[in-house]
This record gives C-alpha cells, sequence and structure tokens, in this order.
C-alpha cells in the first residue's frame, strides 16, 4: 500500500455518510473501516489533526474519482496504476486475465484524459527504465502513444480504449525476451530472431487463450508488424488494418526514446523527426508527431538564454514547449523552478539536451508535480 494524509482527499468525507474508504492510524494499522460512519464535524476534525491515512489505490479507482484527484496526487497515482498493469500482465491466467486487463487500464487511461501532458511525461521520462522490465515499461509508453494518438484523430472511446490494450498486449509472448535483448550488446542469434518474427502470432494465440474475442484488437497485435511494401512480418500482407498500423508506429516512436545497452535513448527531436521522414504522407505519423511536438514534456532543453531546463508542457506550436529552468545562464542549478514560455524570442529552445550530459535532474515525482500544477 501506498498512503496519503486523509486531510489531501476531506472533501470526499461527509458528516452522516458512509466513509467510501478505509482509514489508518498515522502507522499504517486500520482505524476506522470503510462503511464506518462519521458522527460530527468534530470528530472529523479531530481525524485530520491526528494524521491519519488513506491508501491511494483504494482512495483513486474509478474515472471519476482520478478526475477529481488532486494534482499533487497524480505522479503517485501514475507510478501505482503502472505498477498495476505491470502485474497483471505478468500474471497471465486464462480465467481472470481480460478482466483483470480492463480493470487495471482503465485508471491508467483516465489519467491520460485528464492530463495528455503529463501522460507524456510517463512515455518520456525513461532513465529509470530498468533493462529486465524493458518489455513491461514499453508496452505502457506505446499505449500511452496509441491512446493520445488515437484521441487526436477523433478515434471513437471504444477504439481508443481498444488501442490502449492492444498496445499493452502486442508483445505479450515476447516480453522476457524484449529484457534480455535490451541487456544485449550484440545484434539477435537466429533463435532470437525466429522467436521474434513470430511474435505477433503467438501474442495473438496467447490473447485468444485467455478470452480475448475482439477481432480488432487480436488483427491489430498479429499485424503490427506488417507494412506496405509486404516486407514486414509474419504475414508479409500488403494491407494491415487501421489499428495495426498506430500500433506499428507508436511502437517504433517508443523504441527510438528508450535506452538499450546497445545505444543511448534518442532525443526526443531526433526520434521524432526519424518517425516522421520513415513516411511523411501518413496520417498517423503526423498526428503522433503533432501530438508531441518536437519537444515534449519530460524533454531537457537548452534555451536562447543560455538556460537549461525541462519541458514540463506543451505550448501553443510543437516547436515552444513550457519549460522549467533547472540551470542558470551562469551554469548554477536553480532551487526555484522558473517556468519559460518558449514562445518568447529571448527564452526560444536552442535545441535538446541528451540526459548523459545533463547534471542537474529532477525526480520523476517531483516532476510531475510541477507539470500538474
Amino acid at each position: 500500500m501506498r498512503f496519503t494524509q486523509l486531510s489531501v482527499v476531506r472533501q470526499r468525507v461527509k458528516v452522516g455518510t458512509p466513509l467510501p474508504f478505509n482509514v489508518f492510524n498515522n502507522d499504517e494499522t486500520l482505524l476506522l473501516a470503510k462503511g464506518y460512519v462519521v458522527q460530527s464535524g468534530e470528530q472529523l476534525e479531530n481525524l485530520l489533526a491526528r494524521g491519519t491515512l488513506v491508501d491511494i489505490a483504494e482512495v483513486f479507482q474509478g474515472a471519476d474519482a482520478i478526475r477529481q484527484a488532486p494534482a499533487a496526487m497524480l505522479g503517485k497515482l501514475w507510478s501505482d496504476n503502472i505498477s498495476r498493469i505491470h502485474r497483471t500482465l505478468s500474471e497471465i491466467t486464462p480465467e481472470t486475465f481480460k478482466a483483470a486487463l480492463d480493470e487495471a487500464a482503465k485508471p491508467v487511461e483516465s489519467l491520460i484524459d485528464r492530463d495528455p501532458d503529463l501522460a507524456i511525461l510517463q512515455v518520456m521520462r525513461q532513465e529509470g527504465n530498468e533493462h529486465m522490465q524493458y518489455g513491461l515499461n514499453h508496452a505502457i509508453h506505446t499505449a500511452i502513444v496509441c491512446r493520445l494518438v488515437a484521441k487526436r484523430l477523433d478515434w471513437s472511446d471504444d477504439e481508443s480504449n481498444r488501442a490502449f490494450k492492444a498496445a499493452l498486449t502486442m508483445n505479450i509472448s515476447m516480453f522476457e525476451l524484449q529484457g534480455i535483448l535490451a541487456q544485449q550488446a550484440s545484434r539477435p542469434n537466429d533463435e532470437q530472431m525466429k522467436q521474434i518474427r513470430s511474435h505477433p502470432t503467438r501474442s495473438r494465440v496467447l490473447l485468444e487463450k485467455a478470452g480475448v474475442t475482439d477481432r480488432d484488437w487480436l488483427l491489430g497485435v498479429e499485424q503490427h508488424h506488417e507494412t506496405t511494401d509486404r516486407l514486414g512480418y509474419p504475414l508479409g500482407i500488403a494491407n494491415p488494418s487501421e489499428l495495426a498500423t498506430l500500433l506499428n508506429r507508436a511502437d517504433i516512436y517508443a523504441a527510438k526514446l528508450s535506452p538499450r545497452a546497445s545505444r543511448e535513448p534518442l532525443p526526443a527531436d531526433r526520434a521524432g523527426r526519424e518517425l516522421f521522414m520513415r513516411d511523411p504522407g501518413n496520417p498517423m505519423t503526423a498526428a503522433l508527431v503533432k501530438e508531441f511536438g518536437v519537444y515534449p514534456p519530460g524533454c531537457y532543453v537548452s534555451l536562447a538564454s543560455g538556460e537549461v531546463g525541462v519541458v514540463i508542457k506543451r505550448g501553443p506550436t510543437v516547436m515552444a514547449p513550457v519549460v522549467a529552468v533547472l540551470v542558470s545562464k551562469n551554469g548554477a542549478p536553480v532551487h526555484e523552478h522558473i517556468k519559460r514560455e518558449t514562445s518568447n524570442p529571448a527564452y526560444a529552445v536552442a535545441g535538446a539536451v541528451p540526459l548523459k550530459q545533463m547534471k542537474v535532474r529532477m525526480a520523476p515525482e517531483s516532476l510531475a508535480l510541477l507539470a500538474a500544477a
């Protein structure tokens, strides 16, 4: 469990109404069970004054709760719900998998919809991405990209939800291999290549065994490496589905941003440019680049002012995000982060700064709090 103060969610507690969640002492032992009725305003004030706690995962479960959650809680909600999806993808039980995935996906979809900038931040901030967790993390990142782009393309809620879950599961048959490859400096060997080229079909079969019957979801998973020039795999078809095409573009983009033993992650501006140059006429590619911008939230940048900072929000154009300054023009760390509107020429973005060159960084939860403010 991860806890926060009851005072953070005091608006959810009504005198004379059953508690919607458990309340814990400050030593994390149970004090009041869900359903207990707080009898008076004085009793409520006493509970708040003694530093009582609530379980974050219990308080912010549904879409409505996530929409109402204080901005200060969003970073923890992201962390907890990503962990929940990791567990669900790692424990494939045919009888329960589909229902468990549906339940794990809903809060993350709500988090994406509530604050798309904070969702992009989850994709970009990958310095803590353990190589053995690469497959699971990549699934989450690709799913976030898919939902954001699907929304930009005006796909329906059902279509956007399907895209999110298809991205989470398209590599479900090779998560372990992805972790091995992320640590491996050499190219895949023959056996590994065989597994790579067969994984779309194997993932579809696993999903069917786990109770997935949605034909579009299954086709998207099986065809997500197919290309119109017939050079894709495993089928070599020239007409992959619309969902498969989105999965393919999101997969490539998220992979370019991810660190591996064999290479550093690409800077965001280069990753977007390379993807766009690959097929500039494709509307999904164009939508992805527009959605993320040239300098997405989480990207480190240098400014015309000589300052260095981190992007916290997208701005009025793809070239002009909002930046929090981390290093002054004199090279000194900045402790009170100043926000710069880079649409102002005096603070225009001069270029992306590779992660390995950043001596001053911000912890992910601190950055999430600043971005959500």
